[in-house]
């Protein structure tokens, strides 16, 4: 059967017809990938050719050639560049004429495809004629391919490097600005070249550093913004977003000039889609401002001057942001999809940011309006009322807030029996945002018995307000009870806690999870458990009971499940049972024993049901974690049956969420069971290594696995010793990692590298303080000390990993004393100690292991 027939077939309404097709150009594109390839593609190129299928063959080659998974896109872009050629030369041809294609579509997905081989080949430096070929294609009369090749330049920009890019980056940006420009006759060509200039605006900054070119950047993108096509303006718009967020310090004088103005009849724009964007772009500076006011605080603590300045365009644009922002608030669908973003769900977010950014500025403009519309006959004002003022909680100043809440309080708890569903849970919200912010306006004597019956009668309401209601619930929990480990006797909401989770469990009863209103209410259990008074104790084991009797249950119904859907509900109802049960385990610590036996008899039934998901898993893994922290080395019972279940879970490195949870619970393991972990550890310490190899485990468990081979050799001492040869070649191999000096992503994982492994060094090193064994590290100590060295030379170290080197020459110079003496009287070492105690960069905890690791030194070298 050839391609077209295969490809035909895959859009077949059959089911089985589909999926025979689909696996059939599976098989080909494995058995014979250059001609699957090339088939493809000249069916893609190929005018006479359903226009369907065509698209289908383009989205098939594009699919060959890339990946969302890292080591799958890997796997394919080697498989592309070990293809002859020649053949890769006929494709590449082949999907360039595609941008020609009179059929739009045709011409999306060629450009798609353009982009996926681009990635691939433009860093190895293949297709040097590229970019050359599509600015000619651009220079044309021809509009159709003039509008594929900008999709196709916008595609290889959001792709592909920026620095890969950057010398051919003037070409790029004159191409595209002029396809922008108000004299382009054709609004299509003019919006894929806005969409082209907004993915090329990371790489274009020496041009934006350029008065000129900035200027006919600017002037070209605001008046895209006046365009007669909406669809031009909305782009223009977004771009203006990217290029605030991209070059805020740039904008001064753009501001003042045009972008104020623009961006508030935007925000007035009938057009909804215009005016999302507007207001995108207020949110956007207050972003910027709220970040940049955030490093103004930090350097003035460190007593430097701040990298950047703030032009402080929110607070000047207030007078005329403000009232359209709370007009547009009045603007509500009575009947909209939750998924769907509103313009009145952006201006209720633009106007927390500007809260945030601005202060009590906010607050003058914000009151009058609340006052005019919280009781309005029209539900839409009273709405905007509670909502604008739910939305200014959080960034005046709260002494200024008080007495405002303090009057609204009594109101909003009124508020939530107002006939209209929105009103209540607008009302329902904002009471969340005080219980989260300005607790101390609740009155316990005054207002908590009315907020809480509402709270609790809203649960009664539909599934939207329960969420809210859960949610308000939840930031009672968390200001007004004990601080989790902290012991208290009673606390303000003990006396309603009997109350609440009755409701709550009562509720969480019904099968329907409709808008995630069961999932909060369990959600609530939890935090309120773990928020608990002593006076509360009876409850939590009552919980406890119920969810165990509820687990028991969704066993039972497995074999009732039928479909897909049922499987991810049953799922999460699974997941909601086990989040609560392990709050309730930490809350309850010790006295968990009772029905230690119970819980792990339901959860390793639950972990040896083959039909679990991976979520199920991850939950379950973190119960029995608490387990271990609770029962400590009485949970040694339970470890034979669980280590084979935690070892089938670190092989298989592709769920590395499950993964990272797995190693946490082995170092949760060993502490609890000290040297009875021993016998478990050559199974788990050779999946370890292995996983740490592994080219498919996410890098984000390889620190944790570091850290974890820290907590072995803490819990089974001297036995360490039999994997001391490996683990230190692991630890040595980690500790070589080096980041680009501009990669911060690369910076930040390095920095956990290096706490994995400082972690690591610690617990090995305490771990074999004091036995024969500890002799066994001497021939590794200069390479530690050169790790040590390495990182406090560092630039990017963080305090915390300072700390952590600092407190391992202490522990080094415990464990060795004079034998390391040689080691301890380098240069380096005593400048490391000096500079962390008398520096202002590190913090008390610093300054105080410093201290202490001195300590240790000096006696060492006496």
């Amino acid at each position: 059967m050839d391609a077209t027939t295969l490809l035909a077939n895959t859009l077949s309404n059959d089911r089985a017809l589909r999926e025979d097709a689909t696996q059939k150009l599976e098989l080909f594109a494995q058995e014979n990938y250059s001609s699957y390839v090339i088939s493809l593609c000249q069916i893609l190129a190929n005018e006479q050719s359903d226009d369907s299928i065509r698209m289908s063959a383009g989205l098939a080659l594009k699919n060959s050639l890339t990946a969302k998974e890292f080591v799958r896109k890997e796997e394919l872009a080697q498989r592309w560049v070990a293809t002859p050629e020649e053949l890769r030369a006929q494709i590449k041809q082949g999907v360039l004429q595609g941008l020609g294609s009179p059929k739009k579509p045709v011409g999306n997905i060629s450009g798609q495809v353009v982009a996926a081989i681009a990635e691939i080949e433009l860093p190895m430096g293949g297709w040097p004629d590229l970019i050359r070929i599509m600015l000619e294609n651009i220079s044309t009369d021809n509009a159709t391919l003039k509008q594929s090749t900008l999709q196709a330049i916008g595609y290889v920009c959001e792709a592909t490097d920026p620095s890969v890019l950057a010398s051919q980056s003037n070409d790029i940006l004159t191409a595209v600005v002029q396809g922008a420009r108000k004299e382009e006759p054709n609004q299509e060509v003019r919006l894929a070249a806005i969409n082209a200039l907004i993915n090329s605006l990371d790489f274009i900054k020496e041009n934006f550093e350029r008065e000129g070119e900035r200027n006919f950047i600017m002037q070209v993108v605001c008046e895209a913004t006046q365009s007669t096509s909406s669809d031009v303006q909305v782009a223009a718009f977004q771009c203006l977003v990217r290029i605030m967020q991209t070059y805020y310090d740039k904008m001064r004088l753009y501001m003042e000039k045009a972008l104020f103005g623009l961006t508030v009849a935007g925000m007035n724009n009938e057009d909804d889609r215009v005016a999302l964007q507007a207001i995108e772009f207020w949110s956007t500076v207050c972003d910027e401002e709220i970040d940049l006011k955030e490093e103004l605080l930090e350097a003035q603590e460190m007593g430097e001057q701040p990298e950047r300045q703030t032009y402080h365009f929110a607070e000047l644009a207030l007078g005329d942001i403000l009232p359209v922002l709370l007009w547009i608030l009045t603007k509500q669908e009575e009947d909209y999809d939750e998924d769907e973003w509103t313009v009145s769900m952006a201006s209720a977010t633009c106007l927390s940011l500007l809260a945030q950014c601005v202060g009590n500025l906010v607050i003058g403009p914000v009151v009058p309006f609340i006052e005019s519309n919280i009781q309005n006959e029209n539900w839409r004002n009273r709405e905007a009322a509670v909502m604008a003022f739910g939305s200014i909680m959080d960034g005046p100043d709260p002494n200024v807030l008080t007495p405002l809440v303090d009057q609204a309080l009594p109101t909003l708890i009124a508020m939530m029996k107002d006939p209209v569903v929105h009103v209540k849970d607008t009302v329902a919200w904002t009471l969340g945002r005080i219980c989260e912010l300005l607790i101390q306006c609740i009155k316990p004597e005054v207002h908590m018995n009315e907020l809480v019956s509402a709270l609790v009668y809203g649960l009664q309401d539909s599934p939207r307000i329960v969420g809210n209601c859960c949610w308000s619930l939840m930031n009672l929990a968390e200001q007004l009870g004990p601080a989790p480990g902290d012991e208290a006797p009673t606390s303000t909401l003990s006396v309603f806690f009997e109350g609440i989770i009755t409701a709550l469990l009562q509720f969480t009863e019904r099968s329907n999870n409709e808008a995630n209103c069961r999932t909060s209410a369990y959600e609530a259990i939890s935090t309120l458990a773990m928020y608990s008074a002593n006076d509360c104790i009876n409850t939590v084991q009552r919980i406890v009971l119920t969810i165990l009797d509820r687990l028991e249950v969704t066993m039972a119904m497995e074999n009732q499940i039928l479909d897909a859907d049922d499987r991810a509900s049953h799922s999460e109802l699974q997941s909601s049972l086990l989040g609560v049960l392990t709050n309730c385990i930490r809350r309850l610590s010790r006295d968990i024993s009772q029905v230690a036996d119970r819980i792990m008899t339901v959860v390793l039934q639950l972990l040896n049901n083959q039909s679990k998901q991976a979520t199920t898993t991850e939950d379950a893994f973190l119960a029995i974690g608490a387990m271990t922290s609770a029962l400590e080395a009485d949970f040694n019972r339970y470890a034979e049956l669980f280590v084979p279940i935690l070892c089938n879970a670190l092989q298989n490195p592709s769920e590395y969420q499950l993964c990272f949870i797995a190693v946490g619970l082995i170092g949760d393991i060993c502490r609890a069971l000290g040297k009875d972990a021993a016998p478990y550890c050559n199974n788990l310490m050779q999946l370890l290594v292995t996983n740490l190899q592994s080219p498919v485990l996410h890098r984000t468990v390889k620190p944790a696995i570091l850290s974890c081979f820290g907590d072995i050799a803490l819990a089974i001492g001297e036995s360490f010793g039999a994997y001391l040869d490996v683990v230190m070649m692991v630890l040595q191999q980690a500790g070589s990692m080096r980041a680009e000096r501009d990669n911060y992503e690369m910076i930040d994982y390095v920095n956990t590298l290096y706490e994995g492994c400082t972690e690591a060094y610690v617990g090995i090193v305490q771990g074999l303080n004091g036995t024969p064994q500890a002799q066994m590290l001497l021939p590794f100590l200069p390479n530690v000390f050169e790790f040590i060295r390495c990182v406090a030379a560092d630039q990017n170290g963080t305090d915390t990993l300072t700390r952590s080197i600092i407190g391992l020459l202490g522990d080094l110079a415990e464990t060795f004393e004079s034998q390391l003496k040689t080691f301890f009287q380098q240069d380096w070492v005593g400048q490391l100690l000096r500079d962390a105690r008398t520096s202002r960069h590190y913090g008390s905890s610093t300054k105080e292991t410093s201290r202490w690791a001195k300590e240790m030194i000096k006696r060492a070298c006496q």
